[in-house]
């Protein structure tokens, strides 16, 4: 099949298709299930934005295909309108609606009066957004400061909370985006979301992610106390390297507690560099925050018993091949990439640019914090401990 073209497949075939596509499955997955170029799926899934569509029910309201064939019985007898009506239980003027629109009493049939209101029945319904113009505001407002829908619609809760007209929820607003059939929300807003597809995409796909290599002496997290599982006590931070091209590396730090996030621009992974850069840092912040940290097998931290006597701040270190572990780190270096992409040159964003894209993260209400601001959240528990 060629790219553009109309997807041409049966309903059971489509219906299998986001199934697949819901329960996770790639386009190329399904592409190759259907003997179809990848295109081809995506160009059928794209139509609905990735979501899957309704599934289509008659109204309990209209008038059902037995119902049409009473009407076209009474008027073969010569049946008057009002009879027709009653013997259905229906109102005159709604029996009169339905043979005016389907060709009157001389042309009348009843299976292509159904099909024709069938097909009526698919037109697009307007939504909330396109009907409450200072609400759309302010979610276009807060979706231009990279807000995420889910965000938005928690802000909304707590801001507005006696407002029931100050309400949307995230699923709607992700329809607004992904089905510009709708014409509410404009397609350049889906660039501010963190990932820059155009169709939603299953929350059933999976991440994959990796660990590195064997560190000397290094302190499992399975040592690591209760304290710093359960996030109660500020101070405990889990930290990562991302790299980019041409062996361009920044530092990512995460506080557990708040979810705050600190970016650090290094020259490069030699350990000597990671731990001196990260070591300034941490020798920075107040001793409440100078708790533990939690890091992968990555070698950059090889001299982690330097960092530690520099900075009393113990270092503990996944197990093998469990990105898990560091779970608040992992979700966000997903987030950043928004903002720092891979495949691209970090080395070419300032410090003064990462200090501007960790202050828009940690001003960004979570859901985790009950959409609170991980800024909000760490200065609170700071001033909890003085």
């Amino acid at each position: 099949m060629a790219q553009g073209k109309r997807v041409e497949v049966s309903a059971e075939q489509r219906a299998e298709i986001w199934q697949r596509w819901k329960a996770g499955e790639s386009l190329q997955a399904i592409g190759r299930a259907f003997g179809r170029k990848h295109t081809s799926i995506h160009l059928l899934l794209s139509h609905h934005g990735g979501i899957v569509p309704a599934d289509r029910r008659r109204s309990p309201k209209a008038l059902t295909l037995s119902e049409r064939e009473e009407i076209s019985r009474g008027i073969a007898s010569g049946s008057s309108i009002r009879a027709i009506a009653v013997h259905l239980s229906r109102a005159a003027s709604t029996v009169s609606r339905e043979v005016t629109r389907h060709g009157g009493l001389a042309l009348y049939r009843a299976s292509e009066a159904d099909c024709e209101a069938w097909q009526l029945a698919r037109r697009p319904k307007p939504c909330l957004l396109s009907l409450h113009e200072p609400l759309r505001k302010i979610v276009v407002s807060k979706l231009m400061l990279d807000w995420s829908p889910e965000q938005v619609a928690g802000w909304l809760k707590i801001q507005y909370p006696k407002d029931e007209r100050l309400r949307v929820s995230h699923e709607t607003i992700y329809r607004s985006l992904f089905l510009q059939a709708r014409g509410v929300l404009k397609q350049e807003l889906i660039g501010h979301l963190r990932s820059k597809r155009r169709i939603r995409r299953s929350q059933q796909s999976s991440k994959s992610g990796h660990s590195k290599g064997q560190i000397v002496e290094a302190i499992s997290i399975r040592e690591r106390p209760a304290e710093i599982e359960d996030r109660a006590i500020p101070g405990h931070w889990e930290g990562d390297l991302i790299s980019g091209t041409k062996n361009s590396h920044i530092v990512t730090l995460v506080e557990r507690h708040s979810r705050f996030t600190t970016l650090i621009k290094v020259p490069s992974k030699e350990t000597t560099v990671v731990v001196a850069a990260l070591s300034r840092h941490i020798r920075k912040l107040p001793a409440s925050l100078r708790r533990s940290l939690t890091w992968d097998r990555g070698h950059e931290m090889a001299h982690h018993k330097t960092f530690s006597v520099a900075t009393d701040v113990k270092v503990y270190f996944c197990d093998p091949h469990s990105p898990w572990q560091r779970g608040t780190n992992e979700n966000t270096n997903r987030l950043l990439r928004q903002y720092l992409p891979k495949k691209t040159d970090l080395a070419l964003h300032t410090q003064s640019d990462l200090d501007k894209i960790a202050l828009r993260l940690n001003q960004r209400p979570r859901k985790t914090l009950a959409f609170q601001t991980p800024a909000s959240k760490l200065q609170d528990s700071v001033a909890a401990t003085r």
